[in-house]
């Protein structure tokens, strides 16, 4: 393996599927799958997952919330789909633990970076949910933040594409996609691979980054082998 402790970043929307709304129990089992098949080559995984497919601060912020107010209820979405992961995770045999920046004891345990580490080290699978606990900060700076904390090898952004676009692949039939990229030529090219925030706490921590496909059935292996698959940002 080419990793030995890895924080893999997942967004909520990814949790879907093809719904509109909500969390696709498939996507979720496939995920579980995936997690379970890489932690069985002895990596330590960290995750963090997103709340957008339950609610979004920013577009409740848009429409007249407050949105420090919008901002918590996001949190909140997140420590759901990380519910939802660590049972499906339970469920294939892996032992989790939930770790929230916000306390809710009845679900899940304060987030502690050397509690964190520690279950890391006893092969269990750590869920890191409620953001930084600080509204303002998405969970991709959330993500950032705890792979330096738990001196994370690498940030694995699973998403719906396959890596980094010289532009929207979606829009434009004509991009193509990058390999490799540096933090400066992402910066320069004006690309979207995280927000600023997160982006300028894994350069400045000299932490990689690859984007890849994770609703692929594998990628995360081929990932944790180091096949070249996405797109690795690095310094």
């Amino acid at each position: 393996m080419k990793y030995k402790r890895i924080l893999l970043k997942l967004s909520g929307e990814s949790l879907m599927g093809d719904k509109q709304y909500g969390i696709d129990n498939e996507v979720v089992k496939q995920y579980a799958e995936d997690i379970k098949a890489v932690h069985a080559k002895g990596l330590e995984i960290a995750i963090v997952i997103g709340g957008g497919n339950i609610f979004r601060g920013l577009s409740a912020e848009k429409s007249g919330m407050d949105r420090a107010q919008a901002d918590y209820m996001g949190m909140l979405a997140t420590v759901i789909n990380s519910m939802a992961l660590q049972d499906a995770l339970e469920k294939v045999g892996l032992k989790t633990r939930l770790l929230t920046a916000i306390k809710m004891e009845q679900i899940c345990e304060p987030f502690i970076r050397r509690r964190a580490v520690r279950h890391l080290e006893k092969g269990r699978v750590v869920i890191f949910g409620a953001g930084t606990g600080n509204p303002y900060f998405t969970t991709d700076s959330a993500a950032a933040l705890r792979a330096i904390e738990i001196k994370a090898d690498v940030v694995l952004k699973g998403t719906r594409v396959d890596g980094i676009y010289t532009a929207d692949p979606e829009k434009d039939p004509s991009a193509t996609k990058y390999s490799e990229i540096t933090f400066k030529e992402v910066y320069a090219n004006g690309l979207n691979v995280m927000d600023m925030t997160a982006f300028t706490l894994c350069e400045e921590n000299k932490l990689p980054i690859i984007v890849f496909d994770m609703n692929k059935t594998g990628n995360f292996m081929k990932i944790a082998n180091g096949d070249g698959i996405g797109t690795l940002v690095r310094n």
